[in-house]
Order: structure tokens, then C-alpha cells, then sequence
């Protein structure tokens, strides 16, 4: 008698995708690593890996990059196709890739190297309350 195959969880066959980012050393300012395992501040240019193999690696050029000094704190973010735009999976990241939530004429979102769906947001009225 034959087992029946094992199902596999949902969860356990489909692998997120991935971007490494991490804060350019000699300002801070967040960076993607980009195709060729450079960096660039806009979320636009940086590496989409799809699995693990392929994250690894970049994982490891970009701790390469740390240890030359070029970036701190170097990790993979998940990110996810909405709309047909990769964006940030987690809130944290989205900030991170987008700048300041208070002013969108500030930071990432100004330039035009926000996620796509942080950057067609409806831009609030500047305003004092007093």
C-alpha cells in the first residue's frame, strides 16, 4: 500500500520575496542593494530576490559591504507585488523606504524613489493649529 504524498503547508511552499536594505554609513541615509551588490537610495533600484539561495548571497556581499564600511545593519526585508509594484510587506519598511509620514514633500517620496504605492498617497495640506 502506497502513503499518500505529504501536503506541504501553504505557507512552507511559497517563499517571499526579498530586498536587502541597510543605512549608508557615512550618513545614515537608507539604502537598497542593488543587481550589481551596490547601493542606491532609491527603493525603485534595489534587488528582487525570490529565493533563498539568491538572498544568501546578497545577504552576504552586503555584510561584506558592512565590514568595508560602506553600510551598517544590513538585512533582508519581505516585500510583496501590489498593483504590479513591488512595495514593503511591513509598515516599518515602508516608512523606512519612504521618509517622513508628517511631510511628503520630504524624504524619498519627494524624489521619487518611494514604493509606487506610498508615492500616489494623498498628500495632506500642510497646516499650524494653534
Amino acid at each position: 500500500m502506497r502513503g499518500r504524498p505529504k501536503q506541504r503547508d501553504q505557507n512552507e511552499s511559497k517563499l517571499m520575496d526579498a530586498m536587502i536594505t541597510a543605512n549608508r554609513l557615512s550618513d545614515g541615509i537608507v539604502v537598497f542593494q542593488d543587481a550589481d551588490g551596490g547601493w542606491s537610495e532609491d527603493f525603485h533600484r534595489g534587488a528582487v530576490f525570490s529565493d533563498e539561495g539568491a538572498k544568501a548571497a546578497a545577504l552576504a556581499r552586503a555584510e561584506q559591504s558592512e565590514v568595508d564600511c560602506e553600510v551598517v545593519g544590513p538585512y533582508a526585508i519581505e516585500i510583496e507585488s501590489r498593483n504590479g509594484h513591488f512595495v514593503p510587506k511591513a509598515l516599518r519598511e515602508a516608512i523606512r523606504a519612504s521618509g517622513p509620514t508628517i511631510r511628503r514633500d520630504l524624504g524619498k517620496q519627494a524624489h521619487g524613489q518611494a514604493p509606487s504605492i506610498v508615492q500616489h498617497a494623498s498628500v495632506e495640506i500642510s497646516h499650524v493649529s494653534l
